[in-house]
């Protein structure tokens, strides 16, 4: 059995499932298979020929729907490319680069590479964000805009929500649902279809468990182009205000927005993304703090 899936009937329906959600994405799309040296990387392209380029990174345990919700209206003036990470539930290869070094970075330069993009605007969230991050800092001259959802690799990363699941693992399909919902942030009502396919995913995939590596301050201070940050006050993965404090002190141009009552789950942010990936934000707002209600 691979590194990702438990089963090879679980691995078939969380493809299937998958494919079927595809299905519902909103505006036109072509899908891609681009090679990479960690292997075939799947990616949905849409918008316009000729519109800017934007690559879209999602997080652990995860797969291109995370944007299902932002496509149609960032697609209007981006050409979107929603990746699918490797070694994650999606439709590309099940390697896993190693975060301790710069294979993460080769990989999504091949995959830019692949598409024929020169230099990009990318957003990322959780280990997308991770990974976007570390690609910046490495190739800061590829990337125009870079925004980024929960990040890993700013703050420092929280271990308690394993002891709740942990506690609450003896409970069954309840437990699972608790635990999910409190590690997610997504306690309320209309998030329960959200939570209930986290549940099953992660019955059958194997995320990752390392660590993600922090950034040196010396890797933030590479960080040259304009950077949006949106982080949950309740992020129970990460310590939201670490990173609010590193980004301040090593990111002086970036953008933070903090949403108090949100969770490490970032939701309803389709337009503040495209606000500034459009450069709409005012120079008062630039370095500067929003505070808004999740």
């Amino acid at each position: 059995m691979n590194v990702v899936y438990k089963s090879e009937a679980g691995a078939a329906e969380i493809r299937r499932r998958y494919e079927e959600a595809l299905r519902s994405w909103p505006v036109a799309a072509e899908q891609l298979r681009v090679p990479t040296r960690e292997g075939e990387t799947f990616v949905l392209v849409s918008g316009p020929k000729g519109a800017p380029p934007l690559v879209l990174l999602h997080g652990s345990g995860a797969n291109a729907t995370t944007w299902l919700d932002d496509v149609a209206a960032w697609s209007e003036r981006f050409r979107v490319h929603a990746v699918d990470v490797v070694g994650e539930p999606g439709l590309s290869a099940p390697s896993r680069p190693a975060l301790d070094s710069d294979a993460s970075a080769l990989w999504l330069g091949d995959v830019l590479d692949g598409l024929g993009i020169g230099r990009t605007a990318i957003v990322g969230a959780s280990l997308g964000g991770w990974i976007a991050l570390d690609y910046s800092t490495r190739q800061p001259e590829r990337v125009t805009h870079l925004g980024l959802l929960c990040p890993g690799g700013l703050g420092r990363q929280k271990t308690g929500w394993l002891f709740k699941t942990l506690l609450l693992r003896p409970f069954g399909r309840w437990g699972a649902r608790r635990s999910t919902a409190a590690v997610a942030g997504l306690h309320a009502r209309e998030h329960r279809p959200v939570v209930d396919q986290l549940v099953f995913l992660f019955k059958e995939f194997k995320p990752r468990t390392e660590r993600l590596p922090l950034f040196s301050d010396d890797a933030l201070g590479r960080l040259t182009m304009p950077v949006l940050v949106i982080v949950g006050g309740n992020d129970a993965m990460f310590d939201s205000w670490d990173t609010v404090r590193r980004v301040r002190k090593r990111v002086p141009q970036a953008r933070m927005n903090v949403l108090p009552e949100a969770g490490h789950a970032i939701l309803g942010q389709t337009a503040a993304v495209e606000r500034f990936l459009s450069g709409l934000t005012t120079p008062a707002a630039t370095g500067g703090d929003d505070t808004a209600q999740s």
